[in-house]
């Protein structure tokens, strides 16, 4: 869910010599080739309308040509929000899926300090971004994860060394 430390641990990943994609850089950067905005808002009308539009994996596509461009062996992906990303991902190579969690609190707390465009203004935001991300079937990707993290309690750098284990040991 939005805010549980996903990207923390992708930027964490990068200083370890991982390529990242994120999946809302996609939606934000097809936001600015339509001249929108970077709003809570604006890119969650954007992320349904793709979708809507172009099907339930439309975000994955999205991504598509960066991960077949690529030359790492190793891409993480943040943001995977449906089953049907995964399902395409899937088709580009392998997937293992890292949940992370994090309660309620602690993720609006994480978002209001974040201070993105697009992070919730108030509780009200919180509670709406957090419906249409289920709404889009967060719900089954965190479910069917390989591994879980738990972001309660951990330090910045407890995430990223947890997230970095994980990783280490699906390499082998």
């Amino acid at each position: 869910m939005p805010g549980a430390g996903k990207s923390t641990i992708a930027n964490g990943l990068k200083s370890k010599g991982f390529e990242i994609i994120n999946m809302g850089d996609a939606v934000r950067e097809e936001a600015k080739k339509r001249n929108l905005k970077p709003t809570n808002q604006n890119l969650g009308k954007l992320m349904l309308e793709l979708r809507e539009k172009n099907g339930p994996g439309a975000v994955a596509e999205l991504i598509h040509d960066k991960i077949k461009n690529s030359d790492s062996n190793v891409i993480v992906i943040d943001g995977v929000r449906s089953n049907e990303e995964i399902k395409i991902l899937r088709k580009i190579g392998i997937v293992k899926l890292l949940s992370v969690h994090a309660s309620t609190d602690t993720r609006y707390s994480f978002l209001s300090d974040r201070g993105r465009s697009d992070d919730p203004q108030n509780r009200e935001n919180f509670n709406e971004r957090d419906t249409r991300e289920i709404s889009v079937g967060i719900s089954t990707p965190i479910a069917l994860a390989d591994e879980s993290i738990s972001n309660n309690n951990l330090t910045i750098n407890e995430l990223i060394e947890y997230a970095y284990k994980i990783i280490q040991g699906w390499q082998k």
